[in-house]
């Protein structure tokens, strides 16, 4: 027992909580910090998360969101954890670290094989599970772990005798290698994640090729974290001949890989949220960039053209339509000018047919073709009649 509080710390302070502000120590404040700032990054981020929810336009990356959320959520029980490796070691320290090490890791993990494994089907099948499926699947993975832990916890506490001072705590007489034995299930998951994230390496869509080198860095460093911890944990410090260094180690790993969660994978998918699905802009082609202004263009070059007044006649006779019932209102004598070559407008006369060669034959083969019924007399055509067929 210390009689003197370390230099940072107060005289009212437990001794259990020196690490906490023993300036001599200086791994426990700056893992205090770094646990610190942690927290609050992920709260923002998880605040972030949901206020961009409603502004998310592909459905796709929509459903990701309550797994995001969830990895956010664990990853803040990881930067909380961390103060359970810097106090001191007592029963409820000692339970906190042996029983939600294993819980937050693998429900972050989780999330993770689940993303990888919605890419893979997505790259197979060209879609992915529905939301709920994923969370689904990842619930059953995180509590697989649950009941492990659990199962240990309860086991631990029912073999302790109650009552009972002279028996050491159960909870804090773990060995170091029963401790990672116990991390076996959460080491498969680390494996699942690199696995489910090489697939979605080579897809054709960019973006989700990019969600998949995300995860897949993310599960490699996690794994190069784990390496180093379990070697120094189980190994290193008997070597050194620092056992003390065991809670620093566990302190340092747990803190800098829930940073690892949020650099290499939360704050790259939250950036994500606001592209366009690339099903729905590969479609379009060149001619279809504008596709408002080319159907308005359309509906002009596609309107029905007024139909044009017949002004020829009929087997090239005198012979013409029967002229329409008398109109409701007078009638311009140039409504039906068109804008032709005027050749092509009125009815040939006797001096125009005379003036394109028409013989006396051809007239006589013609007239009889027109009858006196339909003759219009305001056609300005004079035939040759006699003056026996003129009205008295």
């Amino acid at each position: 027992m210390e009689t003197s509080a370390p230099n940072g710390c107060g005289y009212s302070i437990s001794s259990i909580y020196y690490n906490l502000c023993d300036l001599t120590k200086v791994w426990g404040v700056v893992v205090e910090a770094v646990a610190a700032a942690g927290v609050v990054t992920s709260f923002i981020l998880f605040v972030i998360l949901m206020a961009s929810l409603p502004f998310v336009t592909d459905k796709k990356r929509k459903g990701m969101v309550a797994l995001q959320a969830a990895i956010l959520v664990f990853t803040l029980g990881l930067f909380g954890l961390t103060f359970a490796f810097i106090v001191g070691r007592y029963s409820t320290s000692c339970s906190a670290r042996r029983f939600l090490f294993g819980v937050l890791f693998s429900g972050c993990l989780s999330c993770l094989v689940m993303h990888g494994l919605w890419l893979a089907l997505l790259q197979r099948r060209g879609r992915g599970p529905r939301s709920w499926m994923l969370c689904l699947g990842a619930l059953g993975l995180w509590l697989v772990e649950v009941i492990i832990n659990t199962e240990w916890l309860i086991l631990t506490v029912v073999r302790s005798p109650p009552g009972t001072f002279t028996v050491p705590d159960m909870s804090c007489s773990i060995a170091n290698q029963d401790f990672v034995m116990s991390l076996i299930y959460v080491m498969v998951l680390l494996l699942a994640v690199v696995l489910m994230a090489v697939p979605s390496l080579t897809h054709k869509h960019k973006q989700w090729h990019r969600d998949g080198a995300f995860i897949l860095v993310t599960g490699l460093l996690t794994l190069a974290i784990w390496v180093a911890w379990i070697v120094m944990y189980v190994y290193g410090n008997r070597v050194v001949g620092n056992p003390s260094w065991d809670d620093p180690t566990l302190a340092v790993a747990v803190v800098s890989n829930a940073w690892v969660f949020l650099f290499l994978y939360t704050i790259p998918e939250i950036c994500f949220l606001t592209q366009e699905d690339p099903d729905q802009e590969e479609p379009h082609d060149g001619e279809h960039i504008y596709p408002a202004r080319s159907l308005v263009y359309d509906t002009i070059l596609k309107e029905p053209e007024p139909p044009h007044q017949n002004m020829y006649m009929e087997n090239k006779a005198f012979s013409m339509d029967e002229p329409p019932t008398a109109p409701t209102k007078p009638v311009s004598p140039y409504g039906a000018y068109n804008g032709q070559v005027r050749s092509a407008v009125y009815q040939p006369t006797e001096i125009a047919l005379i003036a394109k060669g028409l013989t006396k034959m051809d007239q006589d083969a013609m007239i009889p073709r027109a009858t006196a019924p339909s003759l219009n007399p305001g056609s300005g055509s004079s035939l040759p009649l006699s003056s026996e067929s003129l009205p008295s």
